[in-house]
């Protein structure tokens, strides 16, 4: 019997997975969706486009890109790359909430919910493109990605890993 629950499992996983992947064409039309980013080029569109892609293949609005979750987002990925560590809670103690409630952005609001995605990789496995299916494979990333609640996202992306390597760090900031 429980080789028929894990043979489940897995085709519902598969059956998700493919009804998430988007089109060739949409693919295509995030450009830099498969560029590292450098010192002068961040993939915040691409990556922005890619998640859009996914919320659009399950029914829901698109994410917009707000100035104060982005500077939350950016500062938090140079953070992570300057100080050499990768987690959502900063060396100075500070969370995710912190942070984004110290742009202002939570003030003008009477509720609010708010989510973080983080991710690295190095080489090919910095893109935008990669960090996105890393996220879309990974059950809490993907929840963020897919909430309803969320209408806004702040993007973040330094062009090196916590490790001193070459590659990117993300941080996504998500708020509704």
């Amino acid at each position: 019997m429980r080789s028929i629950r894990q043979l489940v499992a897995t085709s519902v996983v598969a059956v998700s997975a493919f009804a998430a992947a988007p089109t060739v064409a949409e693919a295509a039309a995030c450009k830099g969706a498969d560029t590292v980013p450098s010192a002068t080029s961040h993939e915040t569109h691409a990556t922005l486009c890619l998640l859009n892609e996914q919320r659009r293949a399950h029914g829901l609005r698109p994410l917009r890109l707000d100035g104060k979750l982005n500077r939350a987002a950016r500062g938090h990925a140079q953070d992570m790359v300057a100080k050499r560590y990768f987690a959502h809670e900063s060396r100075n103690g500070a969370t995710f909430a912190t942070r984004i409630k110290r742009t202002g952005w939570t003030k003008a609001r009477r509720s609010y919910s708010m989510g973080e995605n983080i991710a690295w990789g190095g080489g090919s496995l910095a893109t935008p493109r990669e960090i996105v299916k890393s996220w879309m494979n990974s059950a809490g990333h993907r929840a963020n990605i897919l909430d309803r609640g969320f209408r806004y996202i702040g993007i973040g992306i330094a062009a090196a890993t916590p490790e001193g390597g070459a590659g990117a760090t993300y941080a996504t900031d998500f708020g509704g």
